[in-house]
């Protein structure tokens, strides 16, 4: 039913849940700086917080803050840095 994740020493966290029209996770994320790679398509919702990012194939970072979203296509990988602590919600496929 639910799946809890630790990444980069335990500063991003997350659990992931899944119906049978939906596969999330909701997590949190430390300050810090990380790479993410991606099985599917993603859209990364940001909770609270922001999340500064450099998505692939774009030259320049964007920084997304609460209520915004972005999207990251299968089999990729994208840069985030995060000044304070942030929350967010990554819907699957």
């Amino acid at each position: 039913m639910f799946k809890t994740n630790e990444y980069f020493d335990g500063k991003v966290k997350s659990i992931a849940f899944q119906t049978e029209t939906l596969a999330a996770t909701v997590g949190v994320m430390a300050p810090g700086e990380y790479v993410f790679n991606t099985g599917d398509k993603e859209k990364m919702t940001v909770v609270s917080g922001a999340l500064t990012v450099k998505l692939p194939g774009e030259n320049a970072e964007k920084t997304f803050a609460a209520g915004e979203s972005f999207d990251v296509a299968a089999n990729a990988s994208f840069d985030v840095k995060v000044a304070t602590e942030t929350a967010y919600l990554c819907l699957y496929g």
